[in-house]
């Protein structure tokens, strides 16, 4: 006869295996332990603690990070061979001309629409919460007069760069795009080359495209190897991120912080209203279908590094592959909504560090400046840093402020990318119909 309490001792042992099954069996409930236990890790790590020397635990942070930096190599390996295959095999299976141009126009359309709508909001925001106002004068403005004289800052040297700027959208050198990483050159190069396979016979380029499935193919299996790391690449980055940064340092700039959550927040709900309006997907659903896809991304701080997680997602909400192939990769490469919100934020943030007051045109210059840098931006960690301080530099908006930013860059990067990666699903779920009968969704 079993005593009470071994059958108490019992049921603990299978309530914790219960646990353990079900947590390794689900990608999201892995990560988001990894996140938590990184998190608090971190905390005990940091400088606030106490107890491990600075130059300790950034060491420490150095190799907890490592199975991070290995998962991100993985996926950047492959990522050009991927985006690559994925658009020409995308265009490929987006049936007729009439067809490829409804779903390129209707996604240009889609990303146009909602990155001015975010920068809008952004403005809008920081206009009205005025995050930097407590804070006036801790930056210096060498430029102050320059831009308080009302007159925006040289927008004829803007206009007279655009020429360029879009003659340089075509890579004269793919070898040299592809070696260097340009991922934007490498989209236009695969739109180019996919559009002119969908006019060629079928059966001369047909090599050519089964090429390119054995190329996605194999991708997707490196993909998922990665894959096995996510959770110990989740937990090394948080717990890194939070040992250098600190809750000291969010604290002192809660303010800002909560305007650009405020803002992605409102813009996330915008996407989800917009799938449950145009494309009758819940919230619920669409939550409960791409959590673990958001978490990944939330913790990769890299639209692109989460891409092929992306494109299963869609699948998953019933997308076609054709669909999916297509919409994923050039909405991590070109859909950057958030990005857009938070450097709008950004940028009048530390204008008002400086106390300067922007005039309406000038804003709107900014604006459109922010919009026109964020499509295209690569989907990677910290580049939107670089565009900050280029717009802020370019508009005469003093950039010494930026380090008072950029201890928090990390976190609001990864909530930002949670944004974009689910601008790319809903704008995968809208154009699902385009090519293909409906399909019905995954539960």
């Amino acid at each position: 006869m079993t005593q009470p309490g071994a059958e108490n001792a019992i049921d603990v042992a299978n309530q914790r295996f219960k646990l353990r099954v079900w947590i390794t069996t689900r990608l999201w409930a892995q990560v988001v332990a990894g996140m938590a236990a990184g998190f608090a890790l971190g905390l005990l790590l940091s400088e606030g603690a106490g107890l491990v020397a600075p130059e300790t635990a950034a060491l420490v942070g150095l190799w907890l990070a490592l199975p991070g930096q290995i998962f991100l190599a993985l996926i950047g390996m492959v990522l050009v061979p991927l985006i690559f295959s994925s658009i020409v095999g995308g265009l490929n299976g987006a049936g007729s001309g009439a067809e490829l141009r409804a779903v390129g126009l209707r996604l240009a359309g889609f990303i146009l629409l909602t990155t001015c709508a975010a920068a809008a909001v952004g403005v809008a925001l920081a206009q009205w919460l005025q995050p930097g106002a407590a804070l006036a004068g801790t930056a210096a403005a060498p430029a102050r007069q320059a831009v308080a004289s009302g007159q925006p800052a040289e927008p004829a040297a803007g206009l007279r760069a655009l020429p360029d700027l879009i003659a340089g959208l075509l890579p004269t050198n793919p070898t040299a795009s592809i070696v260097q990483g340009d991922m934007l050159a490498v989209v236009v190069l695969a739109l180019l080359v996919g559009i002119s396979v969908t006019q060629v016979d079928r059966a001369r380029v047909a090599p050519f495209l089964a090429l390119m499935d054995a190329l996605l193919s194999i991708s997707m299996n490196i993909v998922k190897w990665a894959m096995f790391l996510a959770p110990f690449a989740v937990f090394g980055l948080m717990a890194q991120l939070v040992t250098r940064v600190g809750l000291e340092t969010v604290i002192g700039i809660s303010g800002y912080v909560g305007v650009v959550l405020l803002g992605l927040a409102l813009l996330l709900l915008a996407y989800m209203l917009v799938a449950l309006v145009f494309a009758g997907v819940g919230p619920l659903q669409f939550l409960d279908v791409a959590g673990g896809n958001l978490l990944l991304a939330f913790s990769t701080s890299s639209s692109s590094a989460v891409m092929p997680v992306t494109i299963q997602t869609a699948r998953r909400l019933g997308v076609p592959d054709s669909v999916a192939n297509l919409v994923v990769p050039l909405g991590a490469t070109m859909n950057m909504a958030g990005t857009a919100l938070y450097q709008a934020v950004a940028i009048l943030f530390l204008a008002q560090l400086a106390g300067i007051a922007l005039t309406p045109a000038q804003i709107v210059v900014v604006s459109g400046t922010l919009v026109a840098s964020s499509i295209g931006a690569p989907g990677t960690p910290g580049v939107s840093i670089a565009i900050l301080v280029s717009v802020a530099g370019g508009m005469g908006i003093p950039v010494e402020g930026m380090v008072i930013i950029l201890g928090v860059d990390r976190l609001l990067d990864m909530c930002r990318t949670v944004v974009n990666v689910a601008g790319d699903l809903v704008a995968a779920v809208l154009l699902r119909d385009v090519t293909a009968p409906k399909e019905t969704p995954v539960p």
